[in-house]
């Protein structure tokens, strides 16, 4: 059970400590903020709310604790990250149960996550071994103009202390996909965990500490945004700032200074269906791609474009998978669970009472209980519906029907979101041109929108993001080059 057993230390009453310099502890505020089950709409979990001063002294600690973990041998920083990947799949129960009760995550889906989070969490310590591991050497007389008297050589070294904010609905898997690569690097670790998901992402972290890692390397801040959010991602202890959520990373991009981010900031995500697609395989990667967590991914599915000639068989074929989902609580594995807070669901009902007022088809009759709501297709959305653009963040999706490959793309491309999109099709040749037209960070040609294999790269344009994601691309952004120039004496010899 959460906060039991081997995480006994991380919970003091009823209130979960924060970690900082290889110690749980209490704030000295004196104060808590609850965590609310999305199920129940009543408390769940109390964490604490940690001060500004708090924060000073972790980040004083991490700065200190980096110095000396960045002369580490690269090879001991893969052998406690291999050691803390085990732990965490060793207690993925107890991981899994905080977020079924914190986010509604399906259980057999809150399992996955963990699971899937030890995976990368191995993964990155091999990748940043053979990244990390080779340098460059370059020689002058390459440069026009330049004799052969001066050697480069060039290698990554860690940017400093690493402040990393995951979202509500991955705060384990999105926690370390940027906790791993910044401790690889040699990088220290700040991590301010969404409120929705702060337990599990505690529990995480205790694996992490029952790795060994040296004390002040790794901190764990939780509290109000209002209070030390601002403070946190303008402290002058940040050396970078890796982000996923929504427009407070607009905000926050902003704010900062001359520090690298690294940000992930949701989609729009169009699916565009031609009519030569298997139209089989393009209803069940929508429903996959629409409702998997009830909706409630940046990846998901957002908005459905379908050439005219097929929109009435594919939305027939979605139909009657969305009959089949199971609606319900989380502990019983339902497909539809509730979703993350009243707040969410009040502005999800808002884009389904506008697209009601100007004339959409409800395929189902919109149902609500709570946090709960029942999936819903929305055929003939036009344009100037929100949900045409808006992202929903829930188990509504729209349908529009298109005339053409280019309306489809022009739909798509008007978005100011651009992190993926999906075309249906058995042309490769058309596949390919239309990805190369869709101003997106990612398309998914005969597939559902999707982040992972978590090595491959993830990124979005537009308001979607900055710089891009993927094992690979976040341990060369929580990197700099440094370079050493040997200067050589001009020979004193001729060649005969």
């Amino acid at each position: 059970m959460a906060g039991t057993g081997p995480f006994r230390d991380i919970i003091d009453g009823d209130v979960y400590k924060y970690y900082a310099e290889g110690e749980w502890r209490k704030s000295s505020s004196g104060k808590s903020v609850p965590i609310i089950n999305p199920t129940t709409r009543k408390p769940q979990y109390m964490v604490q709310a940690c001060t500004q001063e708090e924060v000073n002294k972790v980040m004083e600690a991490a700065n200190a604790a980096q110095k000396i973990w960045a002369r580490t041998p690269l090879w001991k920083r893969a052998e406690l990250l291999h050691r803390a990947a085990a732990i965490l799949k060793e207690h993925k129960g107890p991981i899994a149960e905080c977020l079924v009760k914190e986010i509604a995550k399906p259980a057999k889906d809150a399992v996955s996550e963990v699971v899937r989070s030890g995976d990368l969490v191995s993964y990155t310590a091999e990748e940043g071994v053979r990244i990390l591991g080779e340098g460059k050497f370059l020689v002058s007389d390459s440069f026009p103009g330049n004799e052969r008297n001066k050697y480069c050589i060039s290698s990554k070294i860690p940017l400093g202390v690493v402040l990393a904010i995951p979202p509500f609905n991955y705060p384990v898997n999105l926690a370390v996909s940027k906790i791993g690569p910044a401790l690889i690097s040699g990088n220290a670790l700040v991590l301010k965990p969404p409120t929705q998901g702060a337990v599990a992402a505690l529990h995480m972290i205790h694996c992490f500490h029952l790795a060994g890692f040296p004390k002040g390397l790794i901190s764990c801040i939780t509290g109000k945004g209002s209070e030390i959010g601002d403070f946190l991602t303008m402290h002058p202890g940040i050396n970078c700032i890796s982000f996923t959520g929504g427009d407070t990373g607009i905000a926050i991009s902003k704010k900062t200074g001359m520090i690298p981010l690294q940000m992930e900031l949701g989609g729009k995500d169009a699916c565009i269906i031609l009519e030569d697609a298997d139209l089989d395989l393009a209803a069940a990667n929508i429903v996959k791609g629409g409702f998997s967590y009830s909706g409630q991914r940046c990846t998901a599915v957002k908005v459905v474009l379908v050439i005219e000639s097929v929109a009435d068989v594919v939305v027939e074929k979605v139909n009657a998978k969305v009959a089949k989902l199971i609606v319900g609580p989380p502990e019983e594995d339902c497909d539809i669970t509730p979703v993350i807070s009243e707040s969410s669901a009040n502005f999800i009902e808002g884009l389904v009472n506008d697209a009601k007022d100007k004339g959409a088809t409800f395929c189902q009759e919109y149902r609500r209980e709570g946090n709960l709501i029942w999936p819903l297709l929305l055929d003939h959305v036009r344009p100037d519906m929100r949900i045409a653009w808006e992202e929903p963040f829930g188990p509504v999706l729209p349908v529009i029907r298109i005339n053409s490959v280019e309306e489809g793309i022009h739909h798509c491309n008007a978005s100011n979101l651009g992190l993926q999109g999906s075309v249906f099709t058995r042309d490769i040749n058309k596949a390919l041109l239309i990805s190369d037209a869709m101003e997106t960070g990612t398309v998914q040609i005969n597939s559902a929108p999707a982040r992972g294999p978590d090595h491959f790269p993830f990124q979005g344009l537009k308001d979607s993001g900055i710089g891009s994601q993927g094992i690979t691309n976040s341990i060369n952004m929580m990197t700099k080059i440094k370079s050493t120039v040997i200067n050589l004496p001009s020979p004193s010899y001729t060649m005969g």
